[in-house]
């Protein structure tokens, strides 16, 4: 794989006063923005395509990156309209970016030290997600059930989606363009299972609030 798309298309609300002027993913993190962070990482592990999607402030999030030239990397930009199409919304509406290779998906509002290069798509699977351990200061519930087998399933929600993903485009095809989660899509093919996941113990931060942004930057790396 080659591509990656970083949804960035957050505003943030949780996190104001600082994104009155920034959106979300120009929030710095030990002296890098989130978005940065992702894109070096994913340069290091060999992508070469990235599509960045952008709503509030986008054009911030462009001067900011640029053509990525300076990382070795080729950034094109998928505008949405203001409020943003949230995740599924935003992938079919990048879909022509895209093209029609498996791609990797990231949350731009996350920090960690996975290491894309070992993310792979079975053969089997349309979509396959990286998990964390439930904090119930995220989500009480979870969100997938693992298998012996690395299948995904609904029932007994041991970990919670990372916000890291690997999808097969023709899953989005027949989707119209609006705004709307990509998670119904990953119920339904669990129902299929053809969803597959991997379990990360590693470096793994949700910035979506002051307190989880100030918790990342006292971290000693």
């Amino acid at each position: 794989m080659k591509t990656a798309m970083i949804l960035a298309a957050g505003r943030g609300s949780r996190l104001k006063p600082i994104t009155d002027a920034i959106p979300k993913s120009l929030c710095e993190v030990h002296g890098k923005t989130l978005i940065e962070h992702h894109v070096i990482r994913l340069a290091k592990a060999g992508f070469t395509r990235l599509i960045v999607n952008h709503a509030y402030l986008g054009g911030h999030i462009r001067r900011h990156l640029g053509k990525g030239h300076q990382w070795g990397v080729q950034i094109s930009y998928s505008p949405e309209p203001t409020g943003g199409l949230e995740t599924g919304g935003g992938i079919v509406n990048a879909l022509p970016l895209i093209g029609s290779e498996a791609f990797v998906c990231v949350n731009a509002d996350i920090y960690t030290d996975y290491d894309f290069s070992q993310l792979q798509l079975p053969t089997e699977s349309l979509a396959h997600l990286v998990l964390v351990k439930n904090n119930a200061a995220l989500n009480h519930f979870g969100d997938f059930a693992l298998s012996r087998k690395g299948i995904l399933s609904n029932d007994h929600a041991e970990y919670t989606y990372s916000g890291i993903a690997v999808y097969r485009p023709e899953i989005f095809k027949k989707l119209p363009l609006g705004r709307y989660s990509v998670i119904p899509l990953l119920r339904k093919l669990t129902q299929q299972q053809r969803l597959t996941g991997e379990i990360y113990t590693g470096l793994w931060f949700d910035v979506g609030s002051h307190e989880r942004l100030k918790a990342v930057n006292k971290f000693v790396f």
